[in-house]
């Protein structure tokens, strides 16, 4: 899996082209690349390397129809042979390919016995070569649509095929969206990758085909045949969104771009989030579900409804979810959060509860994602694209949408907006050069240690889990984050001298114990570092962080800039695109 880019139209620079946006695209991770297109001589020309983009190495040239892939390695290791895209015996398809094909074993062996050589390890290379068996009887559509139908599992197809110069889209779980230009369209895993182009995006849905010809675009539904009418929608992301500005890194510049996410959100969504919350409370249980950061954002969505709203709903990291999901009825609430709207682990549990009957309300930040359209009503994040892997801004705009739909459970929506705005101008605080003096400080300070220990309570102890999530993202340092209660209960065994141990400490009902915790850790060599409105004895280091009613929010700030520089003092290469991680992660 990871990107894909395309194009088709009248210009003559479509490697160049390609090559721009794989770049864009290179924060969903990868580990290798590839570009196929039609030469001026209509023959299909591939250059596939490993690692990542540079510039100087595109060999292609010309060209007004082509498609490049970033591959980030399911099946076969990290070689050239391995990268996308994959070509038929006869060089004359060439296929893209996210997901996951389950059944490619069985294919395979059919397909070796029929004489097809293979050159790499990889599932997608199937596909050719059964659409190279299927073209010999068949017209590259139906052949296409034969193909598609053999396979099992979650995949998106990009297929280009040199004898009718067209270019193929299908897909069953992985995203593509096709947008439309001036006799010209373009096709990507993200929209981010179009937007430098139009605005004017179409969504694909599962089990269609889209078939884009130099100006033209058909539409049919891959099991019927039955043509389908064209839905583009204008996307208000402009290209701004997507370029760092004069920010070293994608991930500092979303993590200033938080307090006007956050007034955004206080602004603009108090009508809409009223209208969702009968929903939940009539609901006969209500579900939280979300993948890594989102899954964070799940948890503090429990104790926010605790707290504010006085009622109670689950939560479960979505890959667990459908060993939870015996219970749900046509009376279930499913909450997914979720920045990309993609994640296949959130999607698989959402198919399986809407075959349940269950009510699906989606807090997404992509219009258009498969989570936004699997869903029966929609919040939308509005906190613009996130390129870093490593989410920010999503999160916080998370923890905001479900603080709102909890005061509006209570009926006191305009407390939770003015304590919204409160909270943009705490973090607007956070990021002036006082506190971001004290946390490179800190930085340089622990940096050489392997292991840091964060703890919190109530609310704070999602804090504390999204904080080690960030430290470990993009610094590599082992970072694991507790509930205050439970470090007695083990974890306080690896405390020795000079041990980082990061105590989150509102002045709420947990300030006390908090601080007895910290006492605990310090007895045994901890290194205090308090994240509190109010310094304490017991900190080594302090950051204040001032009480603005929704600490979730405010305290997460400070873990994230620590994150940022821990990455920078370590001589990370770069913090946007950690290793080993993708930023949509669209297989199990």
């Amino acid at each position: 899996m990871c990107g894909i880019f395309g194009y088709i139209g009248t210009k003559t620079n479509a490697p160049e082209m390609i090559f721009k946006g794989l770049q864009t695209l290179e924060y969903r991770g990868y580990d290798s690349w590839g570009i196929a297109i039609l030469n001026s001589n209509q023959k299909l020309q591939r250059q596939r390397q490993t690692g990542k983009i540079d510039k100087k190495q595109l060999k292609l040239s010309g060209g007004t129809i082509g498609i490049g892939h970033t591959r980030w390695a399911t099946h076969g290791g990290v070689f050239e042979k391995n990268a996308h895209p994959h070509l038929d015996c006869n060089e004359e398809i060439a296929v893209l390919h996210n997901g996951i094909i389950e059944n490619y074993q069985e294919l395979k062996e059919e397909l070796l016995k029929k004489g097809h050589h293979f050159t790499s390890d990889t599932d997608t290379e199937v596909v050719p070569h059964l659409l190279e068996e299927y073209v010999k009887h068949s017209p590259i559509k139906n052949a296409v649509k034969k193909t598609f139908q053999r396979l099992r599992g979650l995949s998106a197809l990009v297929i280009l095929y040199q004898r009718t110069k067209e270019i193929f889209v299908v897909k069953n779980g992985s995203p593509i969206v096709i947008g439309k230009g001036q006799d010209e369209y373009f096709i990507a895993s993200d929209a981010v990758g179009i937007l430098p182009y139009t605005n004017t995006l179409l969504f694909l849905n599962d089990h269609e085909l889209a078939i884009l010809g130099e100006n033209s675009l058909v539409l049919e539904h891959i099991d019927t045949d039955k043509h389908i009418k064209e839905y583009f929608e204008t996307v208000s992301w402009q290209q701004s969104h997507v370029t760092k500005g004069n920010y070293k890194h994608f991930m500092l510049k979303e993590i200033a771009e938080q307090p006007q996410v956050i007034r955004t959100i206080a602004k603009t969504q108090k009508e809409l989030i009223e209208k969702q919350a009968p929903r939940i409370e009539h609901a006969f249980g209500t579900f939280f579900i979300g993948s890594g950061t989102a899954s964070y954002a799940c948890l503090a969505g429990t104790y926010l409804f605790s707290k504010i709203a006085h009622i109670h709903v689950n939560m479960a990291p979505a890959s667990e979810f459908m060993y939870l999901e015996d219970f749900l009825t046509p009376d279930s609430l499913i909450i997914p959060l979720s920045q990309s709207g993609e994640t296949i682990d959130i999607v698989e549990p959402l198919t399986r509860a809407k075959k349940k009957g269950s009510k699906i309300l989606a807090i997404v930040n992509t219009l258009g994602s498969t989570i936004y359209r699997l869903a029966d009503q929609t919040i939308l994040l509005q906190a613009g694209p996130e390129k870093a892997v490593a989410s920010t801004k999503a999160y916080t705009a998370k923890i905001a949408v479900l603080t709102y739909l909890a005061y509006a459970i209570a009926k006191d929506s305009q407390t939770g907006q003015k304590k919204l705005l409160e909270s943009a101008q705490e973090i607007q605080r956070l990021l002036k050069p006082n506190t971001t003096k004290t946390l490179r400080s800190i930085a340089k300070k622990i940096a050489r240690h392997e292991h840091v220990y964060l703890i919190g309570r109530g609310m704070s102890y999602a804090t504390a889990l999204e904080g080690a999530l960030k430290i470990k993202e993009v610094s590599y340092i082992h970072a694991e984050g507790l509930a205050g209660g439970e470090i007695k209960h083990g974890p306080i065994a690896l405390i020795d001298k000079g041990t980082p141990c990061i105590v989150i400490a509102p002045q709420d009902e947990t300030h006390a114990a908090i601080l007895s915790n910290a006492m605990e850790l310090k007895s045994r060599g901890g290194y205090i570092i308090g994240i509190s409105p109010k310094n304490s004895p017991i900190f080594d280091e302090w950051i204040q962080v001032k009480d603005t009613g929704i600490p979730l929010i405010t305290q997460v700030i400070p873990l994230q800039l620590l994150g940022y520089f821990l990455s920078l003092q370590r001589g990370v290469a770069d913090p946007d695109k950690p290793r080993n991680l993708a930023k949509s992660v669209t297989v199990k």
